[in-house]
């Protein structure tokens, strides 16, 4: 029996802040993983799809070299060379997620499955491990869905797509979420004929207005759209695979050679055995409340596996909530009104706080910013004037919500978190000194636009009259 302070199980990025965290500042700690340490970001996720993302813009940038004058060609590309650069970046951080590193920091890791056996007690590899409090970061797994003949056939999901190093020659994707879009723009600029499926619409949860640059972008470099569409069954071909697609104009059939799956996460609960602890949980997670709370109080859980916004980011702001709670006796909650998030594509798309539709439903009449990159002159000078910026503002002047679609949105997005975070004001970031030449002149620009309609009225025009006669 291993008696400690707190009991972590999942070693993703959640539950890595929270055992080091704890640890670092005195607690007994284990930590459980039954996989790989570092978790969904680090091996399946945020870092492999970035590094493919990386190779798949130099390869698109060598094809738009002449835009700059230089001679553009295309590009050779050795597909199995790539994914061995993904693994390499991998492995050049697994180091900071590593077991030796947390056993070097006072951290028990135990590396097995955890099942609770009591409300206070689970069991790992043989271990009996009993806890003061718990953590569930067990994170969420691939959403597979229930197409007939799937079973039958091999399919990729983000789980197993950087272990692929074979170039599709025709990459089917289902699923027109962040994932699908990211993985569908990756492939295509690294050779492969790419089809994607999407029973809805393209990036359903984000601003219509921002995706349709997205789309325009994606259907200009030979991605196959297909909105509106539902995968009715799965088939092996001669060539590989196919997939029968029913649209509203009837139904199509689609022959590829590799299918991924990108159809959203699952909470990773089943085999938790939550029922013994005493931890309620339903189809999107884990039940919390907003101090992450389970409805066993000596138990918390962070990151995927609450079905709140499911990013790493939010994971390790999960951590910091639980650890103020669980060392210090502090009733810190969860704060959710400036949560970003960003679909790393070309061009990216970056949201957060309140979305225009969002914003108008709670708030009724909202200011509407815009400003394009066109009229920034970094973009002009780097010859990439796509997208825009804008701005959702209250009666009283205060930011509820910001939208970016461009070159680096989700770095251009980063001083709207903070001042949708503290509550600012649009004065504020109007007010701003930022250096010229740079894309973040869009961001006061954006901002500075609130005024025009009333900086250059009749009534200001009368006013500077009138006081010019006393200069």
């Amino acid at each position: 029996m291993l008696s400690v302070d707190l009991c972590v199980i999942g070693a993703g990025s959640g539950g890595l802040s929270v055992a080091a965290g704890a640890s670092q500042m005195g607690a007994t700690v284990v930590l459980v993983e039954r996989a790989r340490m570092g978790g969904d970001c680090l091996n399946f996720g945020c870092v492999p799809s970035k590094a493919l993302l990386a190779a798949a813009r130099a390869a698109h940038a060598m094809r738009q070299a002449d835009r700059l004058g230089i001679e553009r060609h295309e590009p050779r590309i050795d597909f199995a060379q790539v994914m061995d650069g993904v693994q390499d970046v991998i492995a050049e951080i697994a180091p900071h997620d590593s077991q030796e590193r947390f056993e070097g920091l006072g951290v028990t890791v135990l590396r097995a499955s955890a099942r609770f056996v009591a409300r206070d007690t689970i069991e790992a590899g043989g271990e009996t491990v009993r806890a003061r409090r718990f953590v569930i970061a067990s994170g969420s797994v691939p959403l597979v869905p229930a197409i007939p003949g799937l079973d039958a056939v091999p399919y990729l999901t983000n789980e197993t797509l950087f272990d692929n190093e074979q170039k599709p020659a025709h990459l089917i994707v289902i699923g027109g979420g962040p994932i699908g879009v990211e993985m569908s723009q990756a492939h295509r600029r690294l050779g492969s004929t790419v089809t994607l499926i999407e029973k809805l619409t393209l990036l359903p949860k984000d601003d219509p207005e921002l995706v349709e640059v997205l789309r325009a972008q994606l259907l200009a470099e030979g991605i196959i759209l297909l909105e509106g569409a539902e995968v009715t069954r799965a088939e092996r071909s001669a060539g590989g695979i196919a997939v029968s697609v029913r649209r509203s104009g009837g139904e199509v059939r689609v022959a590829g050679s590799h299918l991924l799956v990108a159809l959203g996460r699952k909470a990773n609960v089943d085999d938790l055995n939550l029922a013994a602890a005493g931890v309620a949980h339903g189809p999107k997670g884990v039940e919390t409340d907003r101090r992450l709370r389970t409805t066993n109080r000596r138990i918390f859980a962070v990151g995927d596996v609450t079905g709140r916004f499911p990013f790493t980011h939010m994971a390790g702001y999960h951590a910091g909530i639980v650890l103020r709670n669980i060392l210090f006796r502090l009733p810190a909650k969860v704060d959710d009104r400036a949560v970003p998030w960003v679909t790393y594509s070309d061009p990216e798309l970056a949201q957060v706080g309140l979305g225009e539709a969002e914003a108008r439903a709670r708030h009724g009449s909202v200011t509407v910013l815009r400003w394009p990159f066109h009229d920034n002159d970094r973009a002009q000078a780097e010859r990439d004037t796509r997208g825009f910026a804008k701005a959702m503002i209250d009666r009283r002047g205060r930011i509820l919500g910001a939208s970016i679609v461009g070159a680096h949105a989700g770095e251009l997005l980063q001083p709207w978190c903070l001042a949708i975070a503290k509550g600012m004001r649009i004065g504020a970031m109007a007010g701003l000194v930022v250096p010229y030449p740079t894309l973040g002149e869009v961001n006061k620009r954006l901002a500075g636009s609130y005024y025009t309609p009333k900086l250059f009225s009749d009534r200001t025009r009368g006013i500077v009259r009138f006081l010019l006669r006393f200069a």
